[in-house]
C-alpha cells in the first residue's frame, strides 16, 4: 500500500487516539501535504522535532493496527461487499444458471461478514 494512503487509513480508523499536538501536525503532513518546515514554523518547534512525532505517530497507529486489526477487518468485509455486488448483478443479467449455487455463495458470503463483525 503506498504510504500516504495506509497513513491517512490508519489516521481515519485511529487517530482520535492521538493527542491532538498529535493530530495537528499528523493531518498537516497527511492531508494538508505541508512539509515538515512549514509545520515547524508554524507549531514553533524544530524541524526535527516534527519529524520525530511523525515517526511516533506512524508507529502508534500501525500499533494500534496490529492490536485491533481494524482496518485489515473493514478490508476483508469491503471485498465481500463487492463480491455479493457482482453476483447481484451477475443475477439481474441472468448470467447465473444455477440459483442454488448463486444463493450459497451468497449465504457464505454474508456470514464472512458476520463473522468479521
Amino acid at each position: 500500500m503506498e504510504k500516504i494512503v495506509e497513513q491517512g487509513l490508519l489516521y481515519d480508523f485511529y487517530g482520535e487516539l492521538l493527542t491532538e499536538h498529535q493530530r495537528h501536525i499528523y493531518e498537516g503532513i497527511v492531508y494538508e501535504n505541508l512539509s515538515l518546515s512549514e509545520i515547524a514554523s508554524e507549531q514553533g518547534i524544530s524541524r526535527q522535532g516534527v519529524h520525530d512525532i511523525v515517526k511516533r505517530c506512524d508507529h502508534a497507529l500501525m500499533e494500534y493496527e496490529k492490536k485491533l486489526k481494524l482496518i485489515a477487518r473493514f478490508m476483508k468485509i469491503k471485498e465481500q461487499i463487492q463480491a455479493i455486488d457482482d453476483l447481484s448483478r451477475q443475477y439481474e443479467q441472468n448470467e447465473i444458471e444455477d440459483k442454488a449455487v448463486y444463493c450459497g455463495k451468497l449465504r457464505q458470503l454474508s456470514a464472512g461478514i458476520l463473522e468479521a463483525l
